[in-house]
């Protein structure tokens, strides 16, 4: 099965994979596989190079499906050993590294509120800047792994432009794991635009200097953010 062109929507006898980026389509020919028990419990994954060879594509794409594949419970990655199926279901909650789903959305809304209003109060010319240019790039990227750097980024250059040194120190230490779920909301819940657009609202609230509506813009990222989760998880 190739997928390298799976970006080709809309053109003469295109498949319905071919709306999805590479990594969507390979990871959903691994979780209906998994789900349906083609690949059981217990079974070990074909190498990532294996796996690029038979999709026809890339092996970062192939680590990225891997990734949520992973954060989703349905498999474990073990150093020197590969890829094992440990489970048929969603889990109840997404492996993030050393942080879940449900830490970052019980603790998000204690940091990263706070943060945005302060940060439309306290942001410098450059770090607005920097906030812009951020963003401006995230709606015109099509490349996922690209655009979920960009998510990270722009996260934390509002924890910085806050000019609280907890706040930033926090948002730094969990980055990683924003990555993680941002990168597997997109592939299972199609969140990118929908980010995107949140995304503008917070950065005009903070370009305005009006704090309240910026919190408020953060509050409802995160909140949609919560329930995207929710709609996976309950899946």
């Amino acid at each position: 099965m190739n997928l390298s062109d799976s970006r080709t929507a809309g053109q003469p006898g295109a498949a319905p994979l071919a709306r999805l980026s590479a990594a969507e389509a390979v990871f959903n020919v691994l979780r209906a596989d998994i789900e349906s028990g083609k690949l059981e419990v217990g079974t070990k994954l074909s190498s990532e190079a294996t796996l690029a060879q038979q999709y026809g594509v890339s092996r970062s794409v192939v680590r990225e499906a891997l990734r949520s594949c992973n954060a989703l419970g349905l498999t474990t990655t073990k150093t020197g050993r590969g890829t094992f199926v440990v489970a048929s279901r969603v889990a109840k909650d997404l492996v993030l590294g050393q942080y879940s789903a449900l830490d970052l959305t019980e603790a998000r809304p204690h940091i990263e509120v706070p943060a945005a209003g302060l940060a439309a109060q306290r942001r410098t010319p450059e770090q607005l800047e920097g906030l812009r240019d951020i963003v401006t790039a995230m709606a015109a990227e099509d490349d996922p792994e690209a655009w979920v750097a960009l998510d990270s980024s722009f996260h934390a250059a509002i924890a910085r432009a806050s000019h609280n040194k907890v706040f930033e120190n926090v948002v730094s230490d969990i980055r990683d794991a924003l990555a993680h779920q941002s990168e597997t909301l997109n592939m299972v819940a199609d969140r990118q635009h929908a980010s995107d657009q949140e995304h503008q609202r917070i950065l005009a609230a903070i370009e305005s200097g009006n704090a309240e509506e910026a919190s408020a813009a953060m509050q409802e990222h995160l909140r949609a953010v919560g329930v995207a989760l929710d709609s996976i998880l309950s899946q």
